[in-house]
């Protein structure tokens, strides 16, 4: 068993990765938890982008978008993403490889009800990743639907929540003089258990 103790230590790496967010939002300044999402379009070629994780739970890390945006049409055909979580304050760094899908109906019902007005509205209201003449237009839109939906608007049905089960987690803190702690959890399915291993920095 690789020796594990202090930030490290735990047999759950979802718990740990929930402390260290933990951890992050007390030190962080704006978004701690905030991700950089990286997908791969049809060619390879990958598209990296912040987004916020919203959960994390047994299962995998949450985060919602549009489902016809860009990085969703790149989800739904490789089934495939990785994420990184990093603490600038905290001098950490959560890295995620995983298999991707969509949480339920219920689960991002929820959620988009939590959500201010204005948010839900510009849900309605955006057509992500499709050309914009203008941001009067994007308004005028938003104008529209506030108009159209009122003051409780329903989850719009290509809006929602994403599960990334990770294959892969990487736990990463500085070290003094570049010579970091790494450790990595790692397994071939999501049924399997996790083998975990020190990395050189």
């Amino acid at each position: 068993m690789t020796e594990r103790t202090g930030i490290f230590a735990g047999d759950d790496p979802f718990a740990i990765a929930q402390q260290w967010l933990d951890d992050a939002t007390e030190t962080e300044v704006n978004d701690p938890n905030a991700i950089a999402l990286a997908t791969v379009d049809a060619n390879g070629l990958p598209n990296v982008r912040m987004v916020l994780l919203k959960d994390i739970t047994s299962d995998g890390f949450v985060f919602y978008t549009n489902y016809e945006g860009r990085k969703a049409q790149e989800i739904e055909a490789s089934r495939n993403a990785a994420f990184v979580l990093h603490s600038k304050t905290q001098a950490r760094q959560v890295r995620v490889r995983g298999i991707v899908s969509r949480v339920d109906a219920a689960t991002s019902d929820t959620y988009y009800a939590s959500r201010s007005l204005q948010s839900r509205l510009g849900a309605w209201a955006s057509r992500q990743s499709q050309p914009l003449s203008s941001r009067a237009s994007l308004m005028a839109e938003v104008a529209k639907v506030t108009a159209s939906k009122g003051p409780n608007p329903s989850r719009p049905p290509y809006w929602g929540g994403y599960n990334i089960a990770p294959l892969e987690i990487e736990f990463w803190a500085d070290g003094a003089f570049r010579l970091h702690d790494r450790f990595r959890w790692s397994r071939q399915t999501v049924k399997e258990s996790w083998t975990i291993a020190r990395l050189s920095p």
